[in-house]
């Protein structure tokens, strides 16, 4: 059978069969036999039947979902299932037998939502709440509904050590985390999402698994030595028993999709996954997501995190691509980081100059192949002729905030125009934008990089790492302690800012903006121009779409811009301005229309943008 044929039923771990027993099947071929140790049965040991390519299995009668059971090897260790289903005892107690089948899902009707309709906001369970449940998050959904969000991202949720983490130490890829809320709390999320018209997108994790409570190496060779990523060993995706691996992982992709009717998933550090094979795991993981949809008559993405510049994640197959759906570009934050905020150091040093921002909102990303003096080596390829809606793009999100020395965000570091001139480069750009909890009104909170890990060795380890890893940055601030329950706490949201000035006008300054791109702009319809003013530290950005025609220009500068602008013939009416006094601005330096003869003059505060729409022809000169 050719991999592109291969079918994936979700028969990993524990699961209910027709009849109202339940299957444990298990892969470990470093093991000869296995037991299944049911624990609210006493010393009740289960044999497992052995099968082809080390699989083992077993059929048990009258179990009740809540029961806890483990493996029991060959040496009598007992450890939890690698597909365990459910985690509440932490990464080293027992599996818990659930049926997440058993839902009462109300959203039949919800087919999913096109993916150039998508506006990301990116949470963080634990911290976006006080209480820091899915639940919690449920009370939230009814206000990204009027910001007009339309696509919650959560970060990764799979079991993990201790209480919180940002979540990318998971150890059960299959197992909502225990204090978030389990299974059913992540089913009632997207269930409520879903009633309000919200889909719902989950960060996984397949290029590594957490340290702390990752007993699969145990079972099988789910990772190799023959490659290195820097946070852990590497998953075993090309080499001996890879098939196996790749199926436990697919598994778990379609488990998501599925079982808890996620609409996206994002695929974390994709340049972490090295994979030599013909047909690599991304493509078979784009085709299995492909089949799914067609079978159960959805619309599902796959969003890859990559860091490679490469189209070949974003190409069809036929053209020897993976065929993922979107990626996020890491270029268009970084250039327009750099010139906002005017940091050099660690990856910035290769932006600070305005055409590496024109070139991004052209192309998608700026490194196309030129020389990166912070890789020391020339980075990337071309993306020309990938639509626009294939890309995704951010201020701010987990990493760029997160992986600052103190987690400090924007609004630290920018004035109040300045927010609103880089919300407005993201959210009016040809892509698709991503915002993270609390941009919106400029949260004070900071995101800091927070551990609950047990191991003591692991926690010096991850507390060392951390030094080392802003030494390239230069900064100088203390850096706060990963384990420190303070350092979680202070991550916290405060809601009660979004009525509070200036919150509250920059929250009604992003609503806006969401509003007119959703009412004004058309993704992925046309390719957009994009001018620049160097000197003037201005763009200019027209949008050709008939007599919707729009030019958007904008003063990343902390002084007046006075622009002559090639502008095609006509009248120009002004629809929005970032310095009304509405928003809070010093007062708009431009006209309420802009009539060109094929040239005008365009004045910007500092700072500011201003959007036009053609409205009206000027007559042609005799």
């Amino acid at each position: 059978m050719s991999p592109r044929s291969t079918t994936y039923n979700l028969s990993l771990g524990a699961t209910p069969l027709a009849d109202g027993g339940w299957q444990f099947l298990l892969w470990a071929p470093r093991l000869e036999a296995v037991e299944l140790h049911l624990l609210n049965r006493g010393e009740t040991l289960v044999t497992l039947q052995c099968e082809d390519r080390g699989y083992h299995r077993t059929v048990v009668e009258n179990i009740e979902p809540g029961a806890r059971y483990v493996y029991r090897l060959p040496d009598g260790r007992e450890l939890p299932d690698p597909a365990s289903r459910y985690q509440p005892d932490g990464v080293h107690g027992p599996s818990m037998v659930v049926d997440p089948r058993a839902f009462p899902w109300t959203d039949q009707a919800w087919g999913g939502l096109p993916l150039e309709d998508y506006v990301f906001y990116e949470i963080h369970v634990g911290t976006y709440t006080a209480a820091g449940t899915f639940d919690a998050v449920i009370s939230h959904l009814g206000q990204l509904c009027e910001l007009g969000i339309r696509a919650v991202e959560v970060m990764p949720v799979a079991q993990f050590p201790g209480g919180h983490n940002w979540g990318y130490d998971g150890v059960y890829p299959f197992a909502p985390h225990s204090s978030y809320g389990g299974p059913e709390g992540l089913q009632r999320l997207v269930n409520a999402a879903h009633g309000c018209g919200l889909a719902v997108v989950l960060d996984v994790v397949y290029n590594h698994l957490g340290p702390e409570g990752n007993y699969l190496g145990e079972y099988a060779p789910y990772f190799t030595a023959r490659y290195q990523t820097p946070w852990g060993a590497a998953i075993n995706f090309d080499g001996r028993a890879s098939d196996e691996v790749r199926r436990f992982f697919i598994e778990n992709a379609l488990y998501w999709l599925e079982v808890f009717h996620i609409d996206a998933l994002r695929l974390d550090a994709i340049h972490g996954i090295v994979d030599s094979s013909a047909f690599p795991f991304l493509a078979e993981l784009g085709a299995a997501v492909k089949s799914l949809a067609v079978r159960t008559n959805r619309r599902v993405h796959l969003i890859a995190e990559s860091d490679l510049n490469d189209a070949r994640v974003l190409r069809n197959p036929e053209r020897g691509g993976h065929g993922l759906d979107a990626q996020w570009s890491d270029d268009f934050h970084h250039a327009l980081h750099a010139l906002l905020t005017g940091e050099r150091a660690g990856y910035y040093a290769d932006f600070g100059h305005l055409c590496q921002l024109g070139a991004a909102l052209r192309e998608g990303w700026y490194f196309s192949g030129q020389y990166s003096a912070y890789r020391q080596r020339r980075h990337g390829n071309s993306a020309r002729g990938i639509p626009r809606q294939k890309f995704v793009v951010c201020i701010q999100n987990h990493d760029q905030v997160g992986n600052r020395a103190t987690g400090d965000r924007l609004g630290a570091l920018l004035s109040f125009e300045a927010l609103k001139l880089a919300a407005g480069t993201t959210l009016l750009s040809p892509f698709l934008p991503l915002l993270f909890m609390g941009e919106e009104y400029a949260e004070t909170a900071p995101f800091q990089y927070f551990t609950s890990h047990s191991d003591t060795s692991l926690i010096a380890a991850v507390r060392r790492g951390r030094r080392e890893e802003f030494r390239a940055f230069g900064w100088s601030a203390e850096i706060p302690d990963p384990q420190a329950e303070a350092t979680f706490e202070r991550s916290k949201l405060n809601h009660e800012l979004k009525g509070e000035e200036p919150h509250r006008t920059l929250y009604l300054f992003y609503q806006e903006l969401i509003r007119f791109r959703r009412d004004h702009l058309r993704i992925g319809d046309s390719e957009i121009e994009a001018a620049v003013f160097e000197l003037q530290e201005s763009l200019a950005i027209r949008w050709p779409s008939g007599r919707d025609e729009m030019v958007m220009y904008f003063n990343l500068g902390k002084v007046p811009a006075h622009l002559n602008v090639t502008c095609p013939k006509g009248a120009w009416q002004k629809l929005l301005d970032s310095a009304d006094a509405q928003w809070r601005g010093p007062g708009s330096a431009s006209p309420a229309t802009l009539d060109s003869n094929g040239t005008a003059i365009v004045d910007l505060q500092p700072e500011s943008f201003a959007v036009f729409k053609l409205a009206d022809s000027l007559p042609e000169e005799a």
